[in-house]
């Protein structure tokens, strides 16, 4: 290394300090990064009687309120807050129209019926299949389970 300073007039950067120089900067970039999004993030609370607006996922090539794709709506028209269920979820009071949505708190599924059987062989043991039918689910997303699952 002394034969190095000599010749360059500097010290020699090893591999070692660069990827110390490089964790650095990159834990500089974390905090900073940190420091942007806890600026923009606001916690949320709302009263019982209140209108807010239902966020909807558009899913792709699915016709939802009206609009295809990129055209959806990301948020849909106000509706009152019933209560509070927990620290951010809240129940609403929604249109018929939309009773098909699911409330998260109790999402349990339950298989109704058995539609089929199958056995899968592999090289050393076989695999007994059931096609099986949720409750609230069409016949059209009925999925496979492992018969030993069932």
């Amino acid at each position: 290394m002394v034969s190095f300073e000599a010749l360059y007039g500097r010290r020699c950067k090893s591999s070692i300090r660069w990827f110390d120089a490089f964790e650095e900067k990159l834990l500089d970039a974390q905090s900073r990064h940190k420091e942007y999004a806890d600026r923009k993030v606001r916690n949320l609370e709302f009263i019982v009687g209140e209108q807010v607006l239902l966020k909807v996922l558009p899913m792709k090539s699915v016709m939802k309120f009206g609009k295809k794709g990129k055209l959806s709506p990301r948020f849909i028209s106000p509706f009152k807050i019933l209560n509070r269920m927990e620290d951010v979820a809240y129940k609403l009071a929604l249109p018929p129209g939309l009773s098909g949505v699911h409330p998260n708190l109790s999402n349990e599924e339950e298989p109704i019926s058995i539609l089929d059987r199958e056995v899968r062989k592999l090289r050393s043991k076989e695999i007994a299949s059931v096609k099986v039918q949720w409750k609230n689910h069409p016949v059209q997303e009925s999925t496979w389970e492992t018969e030993s699952d069932m």
